[in-house]
């Protein structure tokens, strides 16, 4: 597998190696030696899989207590996947990442615990998968808003369809005034 580091600290761009034929092709999604060479250590306590349209953005989301690891891939489709840093010490606070992750190039994320994270829906629908390092703890998420001019996240779409939990995220400069 390929590892390509990206501009923010810890956060991973992955290819696996992909074998096919006339037949498909197989790829190994997770292995855990491998991965620990990579540099991905934290052990995986929850996997997620979500379902939706086009146009449809989800995030940018966080645990504020309990920041989950989480390595992302799309099985179906192609998405938009971000990830931003959100740690006021850090001389990368606001910074994000992005690529484009579909079900032709079967690349992965690494999104270490403590990034904001996010995807838009670029197919016509996309299934996208989440291992986590932490379990889910409704009480203890956070956001981002999607379009915070700061951050200045060149979304591929226009007019997502977001949730209204989305809809209602403080901006970065309000998520570190409230103290993340």
């Amino acid at each position: 597998m390929k590892v390509i580091e990206t501009a923010l600290p810890g956060v991973l761009i992955i290819e696996p190696k992909v074998f096919g034929d006339q037949r498909g092709f197989f790829v190994e999604t997770f292995q855990v030696e491998r991965y620990r060479e990579a540099g991905i250590e934290l052990p995986f306590v929850q996997d997620n899989h979500s379902r939706s349209p086009r146009g449809v953005l989800r995030g940018l989301h966080f645990q504020r207590t309990r920041p989950q690891g989480k390595l992302v891939s799309v099985s179906r489709g192609a998405v938009y996947d971000v990830a931003v840093d959100i740690n006021p010490q850090s001389p990368s606070c606001g910074q994000y990442v992005g690529v484009e992750l579909t079900d032709e190039n079967h690349r992965q994320l690494w999104v270490p615990p403590g990034y904001a994270h996010g995807f838009c829906v670029l197919s016509d629908f996309a299934d996208f998968t989440y291992k986590c390092t932490d379990l889910y703890f409704p009480e203890d998420e956070g956001g981002l808003m999607w379009n915070d001019p700061e951050v200045n996240i060149p979304w591929p779409i226009e007019a997502p369809k977001l949730s209204a939990k989305d809809q209602a995220n403080p901006t970065l400069r309000e998520l570190l005034a409230q103290g993340t």
